[in-house]
């Protein structure tokens, strides 16, 4: 997940991707250095499925690429910080189509 300045969007998509049923997940926050309290709310979840990395970047593509290369999964998904998943089950769909 790329994110600046999201502190208003970024908790529904954390949230969405938390409540999946889908075990085997993890959520990489890539931020772009933000100035508002985006960094922190990511933070406060404590959620050991979730790592964040902020730091001045060159849009939201070069955040995506960062994310890519740090990712550990065979199949790997992009939420945006103002996205979210409808349903619980989206992770576990797509995982049984691989």
């Amino acid at each position: 997940m790329a994110a600046y300045n999201s502190q208003a969007t970024i908790s529904r998509a954390i949230e969405s991707f938390i409540a999946q049923d889908y075990p085997n997940k993890e959520l990489i926050v890539i931020d772009g250095a933000s100035t508002d309290h985006t960094c922190s709310i990511v933070e406060g979840y404590k959620n050991s499925l979730i790592r964040v990395y902020s730091e001045p970047d060159d849009g939201i593509y070069d955040g995506i690429n960062k994310g890519l290369r740090i990712a550990t999964g065979q199949v790997i998904g992009i939420l945006h910080s103002n996205d979210f998943y409808p349903d619980t089950s989206i992770l576990r769909q797509v995982s049984h189509q691989m």
